[in-house]
């Protein structure tokens, strides 16, 4: 299947949001590795830039934005600035989010509506507005959202992002089910323990809350239901992710593929 992924990708425009590292930035590498005109679009737009800057001097095509995914103006502006100087829109992953270790009877409201805003508003602005340019081009269009095994399972330090997760979920199948008459995919994908710098703040959040004792052993006891026995590397999610880009995946809408080493089997 690789080679044909490869012509799959290839000139495709994409924005993945939250890009400018983690597993974001795994999945903009990827695509331009594979002959994408990726934008990273982030809401630091110096590290944006930085990760942009790695993509073109390793022969990729990438611009970086910033943006505040929450901020239905940024991101009209975002798709408005890659249609300018990509010419069209095929590919948008609704990629950024934030997450926070908090005990179920502490989490406040405050802490609710701030994940919510960026995990659940930002990905139903984001598919909208990627769907309103790519009706407006014709030709159809792919939407991919990322999800968690917290999109399956409510685990009780996470409470607030288990709900923006499932969020995820359920806007991308409604989205899937308005969109497909315009020729338009909604998928996502649902990560398990990725070691990437989000991991490393939750691990410390951990320690604040004097849930475990030293680093990353929030990370190791959290693992410990992983099947095939190891944490994952944002490589490790992008074979999904390209594929799901890709026209191999032009008959899938609608699902969350799990890339989680077989945390939650569904």
């Amino acid at each position: 299947m690789g080679s044909s992924v490869v012509a799959a990708v290839a000139g495709k425009v994409v924005i993945v949001t939250g890009s400018a590292r983690g597993i974001g930035a795994g999945i903009a590498s990827d695509l331009a590795d594979k002959g994408a005109h990726v934008v990273i679009a982030d809401l630091n737009a110096e590290a944006a830039q930085r990760t942009a800057s790695k993509i073109s001097s390793q022969g990729g095509s990438a611009i970086a934005v910033g943006v505040d995914v929450s901020s239905r103006k940024d991101v009209r502006t975002l798709i408005e600035t890659t249609v300018s100087h990509f010419g069209r829109l095929d590919v948008m992953f609704n990629n950024a989010g934030i997450s926070q270790t908090c005990p179920f009877l502490e989490v406040t409201d405050e802490d609710f509506d701030r994940i919510m805003a960026i995990n659940g508003r930002g990905v139903l602005i984001g598919t909208q507005e990627a769907a309103k340019q790519m009706i407006a081009q014709g030709g159809g269009g792919k939407i991919i959202n990322t999800a968690s095994i917290a999109g399956k399972q409510g685990y009780p330090l996470f409470a607030h992002y288990c709900a923006s997760k499932f969020a995820v979920v359920a806007i991308t199948q409604a989205a899937a089910r308005a969109l497909a008459e315009h020729k338009i995919t909604v998928n996502c994908f649902g990560p398990g323990v990725v070691k990437t710098e989000l991991w490393e703040q939750l691990d410390r959040e951990f320690i604040e809350h004097g849930l475990t004792e030293k680093p990353e052993q929030a990370l190791n006891e959290f693992s410990q239901s992983i099947l095939l026995g190891r944490v994952s590397l944002p490589k490790d999610i992008t074979g999904v992710t390209t594929f799901l880009a890709s026209d191999a995946s032009d008959y899938v809408t609608g699902q969350t593929v799990m890339v989680d080493g077989g945390m939650v089997l569904i």
